[in-house]
């Protein structure tokens, strides 16, 4: 997607807030990674959250809250958002975002690494999980995503075009192998139905099946 159509969707769909853009400077100037998701982006995310009157989700990766902002805007009032974080200044930097758009009742965040935390949550039920983290561990996440998820469930990942190395034959490092590994699982894994929207840096969207 140009940067003119980017610019246009946003401006016009989802035009960022005081605090959104206080917070993407912020993040910017003190030297968080930039790759927190853009702003149509989240409007994507709260459209899909909608959608399926989720009430609880669970984020695979928080960095400074933006998508978790997003998010949390679009539950419920007693809606919850659970968001894994492995470095604790990013999710300090988070917390204090989320406390300035008030919602830290709706938002918890812990840290740690997520292979470390998503077995302490076997048993619960979401509505929607969103994965925006370290790409080695994709495939293990989609499995434990099918696991926590409710039947009519979403699963939504983002950077699943990995910059164009998915179908590049060329690229073989650890990061795009495990990438198109978990794109082959979101496409033929019978108990899900899925597609990958080619927006941005790719965002994979998949809705589990009602068993049988």
């Amino acid at each position: 997607m140009s940067d003119k159509t980017g610019d246009y969707i946003s401006g016009l769909f989802a035009p960022e807030d005081e605090l959104l853009a206080s917070l993407r400077e912020e993040a910017d100037r003190t030297g968080l990674p930039p790759i927190a998701v853009s702003a149509d982006e989240g409007r994507l995310l709260q459209v899909l959250l909608t959608s399926i009157r989720a009430r609880r989700v669970l984020e695979v990766g928080t960095l400074g809250g933006y998508s978790a902002i997003w998010m949390a805007r679009a539950l419920p009032e007693d809606g919850e958002l659970l968001s894994l974080e492995i470095e604790p200044k990013h999710a300090e930097f988070a917390r204090r975002y989320i406390d300035r758009a008030g919602l830290t009742e709706r938002v918890e965040i812990r840290v740690g690494r997520a292979l470390d935390v998503l077995p302490s949550l076997d048993g619960e039920k979401f509505d929607a999980v969103f994965i925006d983290a370290d790409k080695e561990p994709m495939p293990t996440y989609f499995e434990w995503a099918l696991r926590l998820l409710r039947p009519g469930g979403l699963l939504i990942a983002d950077n699943t075009l990995w910059g164009g190395k998915v179908y590049d034959e060329a690229e073989h490092d650890e990061k795009t192998r495990a990438v198109r590994e978990f794109n082959r699982r979101m496409a033929t894994d019978p108990r899900i139905l899925s597609i990958l929207v080619p927006t941005h840096d790719g965002v994979a969207i998949g809705v589990v099946k009602n068993s049988p």
